[in-house]
């Protein structure tokens, strides 16, 4: 695994750190792949259940794309007409796919700023905790393209179509404060308390019911470009999965006993 990407298995809970402090966490192609494999890796260990996606340093989250290789890059296609822009099939999209559709909670710490890409991973997680000197910034028209990272799906689902045509056409930092009002930070709080909050609120995830959290995910994603009819339909299978898992029957006995559930996360 690169050194710009660190992975902490820590019980139940995957802490993933992009590690560029110098570059405010800018992603280049080397920190796109290990990024990509520890989330995938993330997503698929039975033992994870829930994930914490951060960045190291207190400047950024991640600026999004390293824009010094993109330009060597673009001059490399320039003269010889090869490095063809492929970074979003190959990198971003397995990327935000493992991020957003795996079936267990995900959890953005964002301290600083989350820009271009950047912002677009943690708008794909399930919450976002904020320091109060954070902001978002989509940034990406501002250097002439486009939104990536599935921004255009999740920004939407977030703050509304016209708010998201507004962030995405006209990018601009979002502080903090704004973006509790917006509901894209899930908490704010002091820069210092950041690390061990998020931590605390990921790791209440992580000793939660797996199977049930992995299903709302299902559910809601599903929800969003299909029928209520079809929806429920969902809904009946999905809920047959919560109810035959191991959780569901120590909830019940719990509630009964008027216990606090110890979930095991199957």
């Amino acid at each position: 695994m690169s050194d710009s990407v660190l992975y902490e298995l820590d019980g139940g809970l995957a802490v993933i750190t992009i590690n560029r402090p110098e570059a405010m966490n800018a992603l280049d192609v080397a920190t796109k792949v290990a990024l990509r494999d520890t989330v995938i890796e993330a997503a698929g260990d039975p033992a994870v259940r829930a994930v914490l996606l951060t960045g190291a340093g207190e400047r950024a989250f991640c600026v999004g794309q390293d824009l010094n290789e993109h330009l060597a890059m673009l001059k490399r296609f320039e003269e010889t007409g090869e490095g063809a822009l492929r970074t979003v099939a190959e990198h971003y999209n397995p990327l935000t796919r493992a991020l957003a559709g795996m079936r267990k909670p995900t959890v953005a710490a964002v301290g600083g700023v989350a820009a271009g890409a950047g912002a677009s991973l943690a708008f794909a997680c399930d919450f976002r905790i904020l320091s109060d000197r954070a902001g978002f910034n989509t940034a990406f028209t501002g250097i002439g393209l486009t939104a990536d990272s599935g921004a255009s799906w999740t920004l939407p689902r977030l703050v509304g179509h016209a708010k998201a045509t507004e962030l995405l056409m006209l990018p601009r930092t979002v502080k903090a404060a704004e973006a509790m009002e917006l509901g894209l930070a899930t908490k704010v709080v002091p820069a210092d308390e950041l690390a061990a909050t998020a931590r605390v609120f990921a790791r209440e995830l992580a000793e939660g019911p797996t199977v049930a959290y992995g299903a709302v995910k299902e559910s809601l994603a599903y929800g969003a470009s299909h029928s209520l009819d079809e929806l429920l339909d969902k809904e009946d299978e999905l809920q047959t999965l919560a109810g035959e898992s191991e959780d569901h029957r120590i909830a019940v006995r719990a509630f009964i006993a008027k216990e606090k559930p110890k979930y095991v996360g199957r």
